[in-house]
């Protein structure tokens, strides 16, 4: 079945387990980054740039999605996918992460390839991809022995229903799961062929107050099919598939109330021309 090789580890971030533990006690200490004032959180959104710039709001999502029962599974829907992208899924083997391997749930992910169609992903043959890599030594550290679910979905809305499926099937195998969705926001400059606004402070502001402010508020809302449709006309989220399969997955398991913990862009670690924009969100 094979383990899926950590393709980022060492650059975008820390390949060795004591670097990589070091950097997550210190996400774990950011004050800038509250609590969620809700228990037994169900999901969330998390970015997936290098973790110099978004790993800390990742990180707390992740830790936030803790409590007394530890997950079976944690799901993770990703991958920079177009509208008309196929779906991807590893269906077993695992993933390598600097603490050690990560299990795929193969029951879960077989019960799905019967109802959808996929690529299947193996350890050898894969889609070079960030947004579920980044998140796995966090979903490692913070839950030890669990297992994972990987899918890249497309932003249409036929994901929606794999993100229904997925709770439905857990039910079905008796598995408690928590689902998370991977998502940058505005991805603003000349570096990414959108410069509508100019540059400078009045571009930046516009990014944080009004570009990336439509989507964060479709999320919040938990309303998939808004994200899907804002991030079309606004550009506002590089995944919004991810995004708003993750909002059905968890609407389905339950999920009545949405709460943005941290947001951040990466001007504000690196000022310039082009910059993108990271939230961190939780649904319980």
């Amino acid at each position: 079945m094979g383990i899926r090789k950590a393709n980022f580890a060492g650059s975008w971030y820390p390949g060795r387990p004591d670097d990589c533990e070091r950097e997550i006690l210190s996400f774990l200490e950011d004050k800038d980054i509250p609590s969620p004032s809700g228990k037994h959180l169900i999901g969330g959104i998390v970015p997936h740039a290098g973790w110099y710039f978004s790993g800390s709001i990742a990180c707390n999502v992740i830790r936030a999605l803790k409590d007394e029962t530890p997950p079976d599974v944690v799901v993770i829907f990703g991958m920079h996918l177009h509208e008309d992208s196929p779906r991807y899924i590893m269906k077993e083997g695992g993933w390598e992460t600097p603490f050690g391997d990560i299990q795929i749930a193969d029951e879960l992910t077989g019960k799905l390839i019967e109802k959808f169609t996929f690529n299947i992903e193996t350890a050898e043959n894969y889609q070079s991809d960030n947004t579920i890599e980044l998140q796995l030594p966090f979903v490692k550290y913070i839950f030890e022995n669990v297992k994972i679910v990987t899918i890249g979905v497309p932003p249409a809305t036929d994901s929606l229903r794999i993100g229904e499926a997925v709770a439905e099937i857990a039910d079905e195998l008796g598995l408690k799961i928590k689902v998370l969705g991977s998502t940058d926001l505005t991805h603003y400059g000349y570096n990414y062929g959108f410069v509508t606004k100019g540059t400078g402070t009045a571009a930046v502001d516009w990014v944080r107050n009004t570009n990336d402010r439509r989507v964060i508020d479709a999320m919040l809302a938990m309303k998939p099919d808004n994200v899907i449709n804002e991030a079309r006309v606004s550009q506002n989220a590089c995944c919004a598939g991810a995004a708003s399969t993750a909002i059905a997955c968890a609407n389905f398991l339950g999920a009545t109330r949405a709460e943005s913990i941290a947001y951040a862009t990466s001007y504000d670690k690196s000022p310039g021309d082009s910059f993108v924009g990271y939230v961190g969100i939780v649904f319980g």
